[in-house]
């Protein structure tokens, strides 16, 4: 698959960025804080595992896993902005979630786009031309 290593270059860089979030975000509970610790550490890894083994259908998982994270991104850095959040720190690592989240959406689409048309039939080759021992008659 196309994009492979920056595919995974993005999910490490959500995984550092989920890691630092987490520990700077307020959870009510115990399981809130592991809900994100999966969703923001748990499953890039897991996607990234699966790009590396080299599955196709990892690159659209990856697109809709950075649709989500860019919509949440947008939605803290509103927040913030707003002043109705209560973490003011978090707005630069929302920020840089978001443009890694936008670069996993475009380095995604890009790699599906070229996994899909990989699969067409192949072209057929022109014929080759006479060679110059059949040409040449006596």
């Amino acid at each position: 698959m196309r994009h492979t290593w920056a595919l995974i270059g993005l999910l490490a860089g959500l995984c550092f960025i989920g890691a630092s979030t987490t520990q700077l975000a307020p959870a009510a509970t115990e399981a809130g804080r592991i809900g994100w610790m999966i969703y923001l550490i748990a499953c890039p890894l897991a996607l990234a595992a699966l790009v590396w083994v080299g599955w196709t259908w990892t690159a659209m998982a990856c697109v809709i896993y950075g649709t989500v994270g860019l919509a949440l991104d947008l939605a803290t850095v509103t927040s913030i902005l707003s002043g109705k959040s209560e973490t003011e720190s978090l707005l630069l690592f929302s920020a840089m979630s978001g443009i890694v989240n936008f670069l996993l959406i475009l380095f995604g689409g890009r790699a599906f786009l070229h996994s899909s048309l990989g699969t067409a039939l192949p072209v057929s080759r022109p014929p080759s031309p006479p060679s110059p021992s059949s040409s040449a008659r006596p």
